[in-house]
């Protein structure tokens, strides 16, 4: 019977013209994704900030490139704590104050850098806006797709990714803007400034209602369904959204609001176990294709290209600081720029034709970049055409990147999992993606020494084919279909595998 009415609500829906009767935009979903994905400005602040903070805090702390490499990807691996306690926050306290909470834990800590006298004071700093930066990477995306209608959650759950770009873009203006003050007092005003989005931040998330999914987790029906009232494009969508939530989550389809007492309450419990020890293939396979695509996001080197683009731009030729800097600023620019171009493609395009060819881009963008920074390198004088052509791939590489593997990540993976191992599975995918950027940031220097920077970046290049054929292999198309839909297009290939293996079995008897 449950079943039977989710379908008869999948029909009405369906049989909508939408050329009789075009679908707006919902605004209150729109608000609510943006408000959201708020929290992700504190990443993308602190990574533009550090790229050129770090000059002026190695010249007034004295440290060493190694301490530089540390200070610089540390807060990658400190995020870890924040996002491995995340899941869990945010199935206890609901996806709204997990927000509220990454925030404060970001103020603290980007206060705390501000009035840093030393380097191991900023290293504890550093620690406590890490923490707040894993909560923020892992919730965000998660409520946007929650909240989000199936016809524009690709284009509200890309928003994360868009203000990563956009702190990035800031960090990279306030680098350029206090670079003029005295030494010990510009780095510090960089760094301390970043607390302001934060506070905006906590204020505007009260405005916000809580997840529909968290929500009827917990018992909430009448709230859950005043909310998917007001984030549906259709009263037909918010009923079948409100069936399949409540058919994912357990509770029969007879339940009304006065039955709430029947559901049984859910804090995460038995998650690790389900993604892990006992998966299903087709939760194997989600499993896979989370972390996968975030692996692979960071190995390419965007970080190296975003965190040490003053280094780089020196490489390829660049000496002043302030040249540096506005080298800089123009990457963030380029980044921001298409990264808004993509999240009006991701429902349209698609997110694997889109994550193709942006990896296809960041291919040859890459081996361009090596092949003029090793030119450059082995020249004994500076060849203007090769400092050219490096400037102009490393613009071309974060443009390709943002318009499909950088928003795809978060849109992909937190849209995948199923509801009772979203919250958890997702956080599994931020842990992946900043150990990976971690390593990335903090051996940079190291290896670009080992083996030269163009070395570095044809390491780069390699990494990102060999993530085009694990795009291309492993990651179906996701489009247009509700969270609860997800499930049925993955496990596919192992289901075929163990289904032979059993008849192998059979016929072997």
């Amino acid at each position: 019977m449950e079943a039977k009415g989710i379908a008869e609500t999948q029909k009405a829906v369906e049989d909508l013209d939408p050329v009789k009767k075009p679908i707006k935009r919902n605004k209150y979903a729109f608000a609510c994704a943006i408000l959201a994905s708020m929290t992700s400005i504190l990443l993308g602040y602190d990574v533009g900030v550090m790229s050129g903070a770090v000059i002026y805090i190695k010249r007034d702390l004295k440290i060493s490139d190694v301490q530089i490499e540390i200070l610089m990807g540390i807060i990658n691996l400190y995020s870890l704590v924040g996002s491995c306690l995340a899941g869990r926050t945010s199935d206890w306290l609901g996806r709204r104050y997990t927000i509220v909470l990454a925030g404060a834990i970001f103020f603290t800590g980007a206060l705390l850098m501000g009035f840093s006298p030393n380097y191991p004071f900023l290293m504890f700093s550093r620690f406590v806006a890490g923490i707040g930066i894993g909560y923020a990477l892992m919730i965000a995306p998660v409520y946007a797709a929650e909240v989000a209608p199936a016809s524009s959650r690709g284009f509200l759950t890309s928003f994360p990714e868009v203000f990563i770009n956009g702190g990035i873009l800031l960090g990279y203006i306030s680098n350029y803007s206090f670079s003029k003050l005295p030494l010990h007092l510009g780095w510090r005003l960089m760094l301390g400034i970043g607390s302001i989005p934060s506070v905006i931040l906590a204020v505007g998330v009260l405005a916000m209602p809580e997840s529909p999914r968290w929500l009827i987790i917990r018992g909430r029906i009448a709230d859950a369904r005043n909310v998917l009232n007001r984030t549906s494009d259709s009263p037909e969508e918010a009923q079948l959204r409100l069936a399949e939530i409540k058919a994912a989550a357990g509770i029969p389809e007879s339940c009304d609001d006065d039955d709430i007492h029947v559901t049984k309450k859910r804090d995460g419990g038995g998650v690790w176990k389900e993604l892990f020890l006992y998966p299903t293939p087709a939760v194997r396979h989600i499993l896979i294709a989370a972390l996968g695509i975030h692996f692979f996001q960071q190995a390419s080197g965007i970080d190296a290209v975003v965190l040490y683009g003053p280094t780089i731009f020196q490489k390829a030729g660049i000496d002043s600081d302030t040249e540096k800097l506005l080298a800089t600023v123009a990457v963030g620019f380029t980044k921001t720029v298409f990264i808004l171009v993509a999240t009006f493609l991701l429902d349209r395009v698609g997110r694997r034709p889109l994550l193709l060819t942006s990896s296809g881009g960041m291919i040859i963008s890459l081996f361009t970049l090596a092949t003029s920074l090793t030119i450059d390198d082995r020249s004994n004088k500076k060849q203007m055409w090769a400092v050219g052509l490096s400037i102009a791939s490393a613009l071309s590489y974060v443009a390709v990147f943002s318009i499909g593997a950088g928003p795809i990540a978060w849109v992909y993976s937190s849209e995948i999992f199923p509801l009772r191992l979203r919250a958890q599975g997702s956080a599994m995918g931020v842990v992946v993606n900043r150990v990976t950027s971690g390593l990335i940031s903090m051996t940079f220097l190291s290896l670009s020494k080992g083996i030269t920077i163009g070395g570095a970046f044809f390491l780069f290049a390699a990494l990102a084919t060999i993530g085009w054929i694990f795009f291309y292999t492993m990651l179906p198309e996701t489009q247009g279909k509700t969270l609860e839909e997800m499930e049925g297009s993955f496990g596919h290939f192992w289901a075929k595998s163990k289904h032979n293996d059993s008849d192998q079995i059979q016929l072997a008897n």
